[in-house]
């Protein structure tokens, strides 16, 4: 996404309208590019609990004016983990004539991505989260339209050979980036053929009800409301859930400790999270291990808040 972020053709005063939801090394990004260009981050916010996916498109897309350049957004959240309908964002900024990145980073191997369905210009994503494949991997996709003028983030060999066409460009662009080790990339299809192999929508579905189990049970335990309606819509093997106010990295801390349980415990917008995932290695047992550690560690957290 850097490659992308650097090639953008952006000018003082044009902005890029993204959400208060992204990634944190996203919107860093975004903050150097606009000091680079004079462009401008709009960081549209997005209330919680959302609703719908029409009123949250509807939310987002008033954030759009004469100015806008670009939309980048997540398909699903790292802070909040919700899964945004990123499909219609990208078809409304087709037919305003904006550009449209979508940040797939957790996407591949928790739900079905059709990146033609999705229709995005650019859209990225990793393969070493719920795809299984070796850390490191991810891909790049970027329709022909943008191909025109994406430049690689590192120049190599692959620049400035003649080309049979764009598509053999692109790719030429970005195979050959000095001496690198390909063998996360070269083990992306054995991650793809083993979850074929292992019937994974049938993984993904037993780990989404176990996740929503995790909601009712936390829920019953700090007595507070759900980011989300219930539903498959906005959330599938990943899910933050609130927590009363408490110092979260103390909290992240203990629970590991203590209790030996990795768990991201996230501070957003003066909120805390803790942002739970089931994958196909997880059971009941896990996530009620998970209440009762929260429930031991939250009244003196509370107290340290």
């Amino acid at each position: 996404m850097n490659a992308v972020a650097r090639s953008l053709p952006l000018r003082p005063g044009d902005e890029i309208l993204t959400t208060d939801h992204e990634y944190g090394a996203m919107d860093r990004m975004w903050d150097f590019i606009c000091q680079k260009t004079g462009a401008v981050c709009v960081r549209r916010p997005i209330p919680l609990p959302v609703t719908t996916p029409a009123a949250f498109v509807e939310t987002f897309w008033a954030g759009v004016t004469p100015r806008t350049r670009a939309v980048f957004l997540s398909h699903i959240t790292s802070p909040t983990a919700l899964i945004f309908p990123v499909a219609e964002i990208c078809r409304r900024a087709r037919q305003a004539g904006l550009i449209s990145l979508v940040d797939g980073a957790h996407v591949p191997g928790q739900i079905p991505l059709n990146l033609a369905e999705i229709g995005a210009d650019i859209y990225t994503g990793t393969c070493h989260k719920w795809l299984c494949a070796p850390k490191g991997s991810a891909f790049l996709y970027a329709g022909l339209a943008a191909q025109v003028w994406l430049e690689p983030l590192v120049v190599s060999f692959g620049w400035g050979e003649a080309y049979r066409d764009l598509e053999a460009q692109y790719q030429g662009y970005y195979e050959w980036q000095g001496t690198r080790d390909i063998a996360a990339f070269l083990a992306v299809p054995a991650a793809i053929q083993f979850q074929a192999e292992h019937d994974w929508p049938a993984v993904r579905q037993r780990c989404y009800e176990l996740l929503r189990q995790a909601r009712q049970e936390i829920a019953g335990l700090t007595g507070l409301p759900p980011i989300c309606p219930d539903g498959a819509g906005w959330y599938a093997q990943m899910a933050a859930l609130p927590l009363p106010a408490c110092d979260a990295p103390a909290l992240q801390r203990r629970l590991y400790d203590e209790f030996r349980i990795e768990v991201p415990v996230i501070d957003w917008k003066g909120r805390q999270f803790v942002r739970v995932s089931m994958q196909g290695y997880n059971t009941q047992a896990n996530i009620d291990a998970l209440g009762s550690s929260l429930g031991e560690l939250l009244p003196s957290c509370r107290r340290s808040a």
